[in-house]
């Protein structure tokens, strides 16, 4: 690869690797640790299944903008303001669970590194607090070109880490336990609802497609030019990829440091937080510790600051999609600016926070509960993904092959499958 290859590539990156940061947090260092802790390689099918029929409608949302110049909540109100309307529905129905899942991971690591030594007593809730407060301070002073280029940092530094842990510690693997069907133990009412819980963000709920489309209009205004559909391609794919592989590293991190040990998985997020950090220290020395810590908290931080910034920024485009169409490059506006964003940003805090003090019983309850909402929903916005992109507003030139079309299809129709199989097993039986 010539020089100039290499630096087309690199300009390429940045959505892409937004969607991984934002996805790289609880579906890997939480749910695939305790995937490999509870079943050892028993869940790998479950893991690729999930990317797998995942893949189409989160492919979408990059695509779709790069195709017609517009975000994918255009697309949503060329369908009908009835789409939109059950867009809205189902964001606020999740935003608040899904923002304090992830602030909660992210605080009992940063408690567990940081706020303990200077408040031994601090709670998780505190730490939450104060994140919060923290990335309110970073997305009032910063913005999608500071979050650009650190994305690129703190993915590689933990992408590095994670390889070097797994490659240690692969010759201790015991291959036994793999299997590409689900498990005897994963087969009653609480493997169920572990292996529901781990699809649902795996690689990353489906909402996330309308945030990577924002993304890239971002990143569009930003270098102010549009990105090829090659660059699109390669920018969206290897995000994607990186997802799967951690994912699958996490899970034999999981199995042979804990599974195999006969450790099992903490319910609360500091005993959680410690064994995540004890995956690298155990395989790779007590001196990766401060490392490790950093790069997980890092990791992790990306994935709140993502989310809080993302639920206020889709909101407000979404109010305006429900009065009027898109005008070019409206959604790439500096939304951090405007007081209806920090309105919503706001409310969505408060709402985390309310979540995390007054109805939070576990950790372990809590990321089960947002992750398996995200499982319920994801057919639904895979639909209307899937419509936006075979649409009339993508010039036919530009629409994907008729297999992807295809294997869009077939993703569909295994979702709505998973997700019937997940209610009838839950309160039909």
């Amino acid at each position: 690869m010539t020089t100039r290859s290499l630096n087309q590539f690199f300009r390429a990156l940045g959505p892409g690797l937004l969607f991984a940061g934002a996805a790289i947090g609880v579906s890997h260092l939480v749910q695939s640790t305790r995937a490999g802790a509870l079943f050892g390689l028993g869940l790998v099918g479950v893991i690729l299944i999930a990317n797998i029929t995942k893949y189409p409608g989160l492919r979408f949302g990059s695509q779709y903008t790069q195709a017609t110049g517009v975000s994918l909540l255009e697309g949503y109100r060329r369908q009908g303001i009835w789409t939109l309307s059950i867009v809205a529905l189902l964001t606020l129905g999740s935003m608040f669970t899904v923002a304090a899942a992830v602030t909660l991971v992210t605080a009992s690591i940063f408690n567990e590194l940081i706020l303990s030594a200077l408040m031994p007593e601090a709670s998780l809730q505190l730490g939450s607090v104060i994140l919060i407060a923290l990335i309110a301070v970073l997305l009032k002073t910063g913005g999608f070109k500071w979050l650009d280029r650190s994305i690129k940092v703190l993915l590689s530094a933990m992408g590095l880490l994670t390889f070097a842990a797994t490659l240690m510690v692969l010759p201790q693997l015991d291959w036994s336990s793999f299997s590409l069907n689900l498990p005897g133990a994963a087969l009653d009412a609480a493997g169920i609802t572990f292996v529901v819980a781990l699809a649902g963000w795996m690689p990353a709920p489906m909402d996330i497609s309308i945030w990577n489309s924002i993304w890239c209009l971002a990143k569009r205004s930003e270098t102010g030019r549009a990105a090829t559909a090659k660059e699109d391609s390669i920018d969206f794919n290897v995000g994607f990829a990186l997802c799967v592989i951690l994912a699958l590293c996490f899970l034999i991190l999981g199995t042979v440091v804990m599974y195999q040990a006969g450790e099992a998985p903490a319910r609360g997020g500091v005993g959680m937080a410690k064994q995540i950090l004890s995956l690298f220290t155990e395989s790779l020395g007590a001196w990766s510790y401060p490392v490790v810590g950093a790069s997980s908290l890092a990791v992790m931080f990306s994935t709140t600051l993502t989310v809080l910034d993302a639920f206020p920024r889709v909101l407000v485009v979404l109010l305006d999609r429900f009065k009027r169409a898109e005008v070019e490059a409206e959604v790439a506006r500096d939304l951090s600016r405007e007081p209806k964003y920090w309105m919503v940003f706001g409310i969505l805090a408060a709402g985390a926070l309310i979540v995390l003090f007054f109805f939070m019983k576990s950790f372990k309850q809590l990321v089960d509960l947002a992750t398996t909402l995200s499982f319920v929903t994801t057919p639904i916005l895979a639909y209307f993904n899937h419509r936006a992109m075979f649409s009339s507003d993508v010039p036919e030139h530009l629409q994907p092959q008729r297999s992807m079309w295809l294997f869009s299809i077939v993703c569909q129709v295994l979702l709505v499958g998973f997700t019937l199989f997940y209610i009838w097993n839950r309160f039909g039986s």
